[in-house]
């Protein structure tokens, strides 16, 4: 059975996470078949708990246990079910700061942007990274133990390095949502 824990503070993807996309995404097969509305509601369940008992996803969906495992196994080859992970509480490891920051680059060259994104995907306090249009280039979440520690990374990431314009941050006062869930219709 896959596994993934539950938070109370939702997703806690590391640069680790982003390495894994970015690998799964070179190596993904295309699945051969469409998602029928068993491969759906299977989706669905084990998006909310992971560790749902396949005998428990069986009586939901109307499939036998043997027949749920063929379709996860099935989903994971495909590269539809990308990872299985356990999410973090990033309180529980004194985790305080949770900053979204917008970064501009010196310039929108392929060997800028390149090697903004290797860096940014190699901080492992950078949680998520994106790519954007509307005139910034990246925008980043990013978790800190601290506001220190935060300044600290800034001043690598963002203030000493020849790639970055400048950037802007914002602090989130409340994780008000945060979720790994997709909608499955």
């Amino acid at each position: 059975m896959n596994i993934i824990a539950k938070g109370s503070y939702g997703p806690y993807f590391g640069a680790s996470h982003e390495r894994f996309t970015h690998r799964m995404s070179m190596k993904r097969k295309s699945s051969s078949r469409p998602l029928d509305s068993f491969d759906r509601a299977i989706l669905r369940i084990i998006q909310e708990d992971n560790k749902t008992p396949q005998r428990l996803i069986a009586q939901a969906v109307n499939l036998s246990p043997a027949a749920v495992q063929r379709r996860v196994t099935a989903l994971e080859a495909a590269g539809v079910i990308a990872k299985n992970v356990a999410i973090v509480d990033p309180a529980a490891l004194s985790l305080g700061i949770t900053a979204l920051v917008e970064v501009n680059l010196r310039d929108e060259r392929a060997a800028t942007v390149d090697a903004a994104k290797a860096l940014f995907r190699d901080t492992p306090d950078v949680q998520q990274c994106y790519y954007v249009t509307g005139g910034i280039s990246f925008v980043l979440v990013i978790i800190s133990r601290d506001m220190r520690s935060y300044e600290v990374l800034t001043r690598s990431l963002f203030a000493e390095n020849e790639l970055v314009a400048g950037y802007r941050t914002l602090v989130a006062l409340d994780r008000v949502k945060a979720s790994t869930a997709l909608v499955v219709d």
